[in-house]
């Protein structure tokens, strides 16, 4: 039951596109298909491995499957991103919403969202995406 109220409470699945593109459906399809299937108990690690997945069937980036998802109504932590699309999604939400490459009222929302489970305000700043470090050196 753990597991359930953990994918409630720091997951918002995104919703079937309304106006059907062919990729955006076919990438929420495969990634909603490929989401009961990852074997892992972490909801990030369910949402980052679903949409990576996603990508190697499509041959598109990582970041463009994210992109797609969060427009959709994908609301995740950051470890939920690939380390492409964060460093998109912060770059952007650095910008005003009038400037070019400004963040869309998607990313907005999925700022919002960080903000109230409690991420890291300034991880923008930081900008750094280590996966894994053993002994200072990344792995």
């Amino acid at each position: 039951m753990q597991q359930h109220t953990d994918l409630l409470e720091k997951v918002k699945l995104p919703m079937p596109p309304e106006m059907s593109e062919r990729q955006e459906m076919e990438i929420y399809a495969r990634f909603m298909r490929h989401l009961r299937c990852v074997p892992n108990s972490r909801s990030a690690i369910k949402v980052l491995s679903a949409a990576q997945f996603t990508a190697d069937m499509l041959a598109c980036s990582d970041a463009h499957v994210a992109k797609v998802l969060v427009d959709l109504g994908l609301r995740a932590p950051r470890a939920a991103f690939s380390a492409d699309f964060l460093r998109f999604a912060d770059q952007s939400l650095m910008r005003s919403g009038w400037e070019v490459g400004g963040p869309s009222s998607a990313l907005l929302e999925l700022q919002t969202f960080w903000n109230s489970i409690g991420e890291d305000r300034f991880a923008a700043f930081q900008g750094k995406f280590d996966l894994y470090e053993n002994e200072g050196a990344l792995v």
